[in-house]
């Protein structure tokens, strides 16, 4: 399949029947456009997020699309007055012997392979597909702070073998890592993630040939550090995280890639042309997917006038990588 350098991202909005009839249309206005990637999780928008999608699936031929969803936050229902959170956990989750308790960090997040088997079957129903093309463990580095270094690798090795055996199922593809700080911060940081550590557990868990093949992280004008700061160490080698990936021959998804519109009102002057855009927006994604070692540079299309000029940029030519590090000095 060819994966078009921008993806639609689907975690904006709040969890109504109007945003999600915004998602429909803008979703089709992104594949009609030559848009193949959709980005989607279980929690988003109460689970609304994935649903939205599989209704606007139903009108695309499976192998023209590629869509990545994630696990790992406990995605509550819809508010219902007559079911307490609490209550909600245990007749869902505790009872049948799927999730404990003791199992859930902060209270919210967890990924022990029944989890993650019972996330990715919930997921494949809410999308109406037989199986997935990427299956992302969602923001693990939170479990860092409580787990601590071993214990943490140790579980994710778990999450790894799981994984694994969903591939073997054929109901994903390919799995891999959503981040959010893990691949930003410096080695030392308590929630700093080792791509090294986490290529030796895939191949713990499924050999040289494991199906561990994609990042995601927040790439933006304002937070640049997966392109220019070094990270992480790799075959002794100091590395950004988008270098790290190249060598180990993975894919990246970048998050964030607009900032959810935060930064298009603060570009400085002269930005916008230098970067090839027509508009703010297009003038930070064109910085997003041009930087070398980015497969796919995500954003949130909720509307359909917002597909079409996100969708735009792809066919404007990369940004040559010098000029992008001359942005940053």
């Amino acid at each position: 399949m060819n994966l078009s350098s921008l993806g639609l991202g689907t975690y904006l909005g709040q969890p109504s029947d109007a945003v999600d009839a915004a998602y429909g249309e803008a979703v089709a206005a992104f594949f009609a456009a030559g848009g193949t990637v959709f980005d989607t999780a279980a929690n988003y928008r109460d689970g609304r997020s994935e649903r939205a999608l599989g209704r606007a699936f139903k009108d695309f031929p499976r192998d023209d699309y590629f869509v990545s969803t994630k696990a790992g936050y406990i995605p509550m229902p819809e508010q219902n007055p007559e079911e307490s959170p609490r209550t909600w956990f245990h007749r869902v989750l505790e009872e049948p012997g799927i999730l404990s308790v003791d199992d859930l960090v902060d209270g919210c997040h967890a990924m022990t392979p029944r989890y993650l088997a019972h996330q990715l079957n919930r997921s494949l129903e809410a999308l109406g597909l037989d199986d997935l093309d990427l299956f992302h463990l969602h923001n693990p580095e939170q479990q860092l702070l409580h787990l601590g270094q071993d214990a943490f690798y140790t579980a994710i090795g778990r999450a790894f073998e799981a994984c694994e055996g969903f591939v073997a199922a054929g109901t994903i593809r390919a799995y891999g890592v959503a981040t959010w700080n893990g691949f930003r911060v410096a080695p030392g940081k308590p929630d700093h993630l080792s791509l090294e550590r986490l290529l030796w557990a895939a191949e713990s868990a499924g050999g040289k040939d494991h199906h561990f093949r994609w990042l995601q992280l927040p790439l933006n004008l304002a937070m640049p550090e997966a392109f220019v700061v070094p990270t992480q160490m790799l075959g002794g080698q100091r590395l950004t995280a988008l270098q790290a990936a190249q060598a180990a021959g993975l894919s990246v998804q970048t998050s964030a890639s607009i900032m959810q519109a935060r930064i298009l009102g603060q570009l400085p002057e002269g930005l916008v042309e230098a970067l090839g855009g027509a508009t703010p927006a297009q003038a930070a994604l064109q910085f997003t997917r041009s930087c070398p070692g980015v497969t796919v540079a995500l954003c949130g299309m909720g509307r359909p006038e917002h597909a079409l000029e996100n969708a735009a940029v792809m066919g404007l030519a990369k940004v040559d990588p010098g000029t992008l590090a001359s942005l940053f000095g």
